[in-house]
């Protein structure tokens, strides 16, 4: 039997690189005779560049900018002919900030980093820029972003406004135009979210960077007043899919004409993941948590799509599940495995991450090779 192992990262626990290494080495514990494909994946956020350097030919440029809690980083980006990749999580991830330090940043993180790291690309004279989306720390709309690219946003008195989303609440305008060369640019991100209300940046992934509710509020109010300024770009991008993308990242590249594309479907066309689903027998994807956001184009979704027009079964191996079986089934997959389940607890899990999905796979691989 050949199976292919094609995961996403597992949150900030495991890279795509990592968690298929560990899901290999349970599965050939479990079921020795199988002929093994290793194709670790990534959408827009973590791993996107590690994906694409592994599989195109290029030249990895690295540089310090400025992090989300407004301290240096070494963030990468990739050279391919006259095109830039980059990973917006590399300058202003939700990795680089430690889980304590969350709650007291969540206002306050800033994607300058990002505009930075675009900076340099442009410098380079590339022509075309494509940002993979997530994976961040911030819920700043971009302004940091902006910032960095010449566009400074500022109050009534001229001032900047401080780093962050809610200290936008007291900005009056952009000061300069945003300078991005001869660059076109693309938004690579898979979340279809607007910038504002119950399903926008602020509500859905504010509470994962350590938002509360009453600074989700403040952060809801000042990103509103934030899109007004925004559409002076040119463009109102408050109510386009994708632009609450990253913190709201998404909407300021949108406002600077971005084009969106599906992170996942283009990480699924530059690794030829269709080629080597063709060849398989069976297909292993997973993630950090298999839940109703998986089943809005991430990057499992896309797996399983792909799967499901040959005819080849797909496994979700996830750190938790929160989908039933016949919403699994509606996007193709088979069958979901929880680690959090088979190890008997989340501490259990995150105490040894790679330990427990190698644990897992080992038994899955049992499991199906008696079928």
């Amino acid at each position: 039997m050949r199976v292919l192992i094609a995961p996403d990262s597992f949150g900030g626990t495991l890279s795509a690189a990592d968690a298929a290494s560990a899901i290999a080495e349970g599965w050939r514990a479990g079921a020795p005779s199988t002929d093994l494909v290793l194709r670790p994946l990534a959408d827009g956020g973590t791993g996107f560049l590690d994906v694409l350097s592994t599989v195109l030919s290029g030249d990895v440029h690295r540089v310090s900018v400025t992090g989300p809690a407004g301290t240096p980083v070494s963030a990468r980006w990739l050279a391919v002919g006259d095109t830039a990749y980059l990973e917006m999580a590399e300058a202003a991830g939700l990795h680089l900030v430690a889980r304590a330090d969350r709650p007291a940043l969540a206002e306050h993180a800033t994607t300058f980093g990002v505009g930075e790291l675009l900076a340099a690309a442009r410098d380079a004279g590339m022509r075309r820029a494509v940002l993979g989306l997530g994976g961040s720390a911030t819920t700043d709309g971009g302004s940091g972003f902006l910032a960095a690219l010449g566009a400074v946003p500022v109050a009534e008195d001229g001032a900047p406004v401080p780093p962050g989303g809610t200290a936008l609440a007291g900005c009056a305008r952009l000061d300069g135009t945003p300078d991005v060369g001869s660059l076109s640019l693309v938004a690579a991100a898979d979340v279809e979210n607007p910038l504002l209300g119950p399903h926008g940046a602020v509500h859905t992934f504010g509470p994962q960077k350590g938002a509360d509710k009453a600074a989700e509020e403040r952060l809801e109010r000042a990103m509103t007043h934030w899109a007004d300024v925004l559409a002076t770009l040119g463009k109102d991008v408050r109510d386009e899919p994708g632009a609450g993308a990253a913190g709201g990242l998404g909407a300021a590249l949108l406002a600077l004409g971005a084009q969106r594309v599906s992170g996942a479907g283009l990480v699924r066309e530059l690794t030829g993941l269709d080629q080597a689903v063709a060849t398989a027998d069976l297909v292993i994807t997973g993630e950090g948590s298999f839940d109703w956001q998986s089943l809005r184009g991430k990057l499992v979704t896309s797996v399983a799509e792909v799967a499901a027009a040959r005819g080849v079964p797909v496994l979700v191996l996830a750190g938790q599940v929160a989908v039933g079986r016949r919403q699994a089934a509606s996007v193709g997959v088979e069958a979901m495995y929880s680690v959090t389940e088979h190890a008997g607890s989340v501490e259990a899990s995150m105490a040894d991450p790679a330990g427990t999905l190698t644990a897992l796979a080992q038994d899955v691989a049992a499991e199906w090779s008696r079928r």
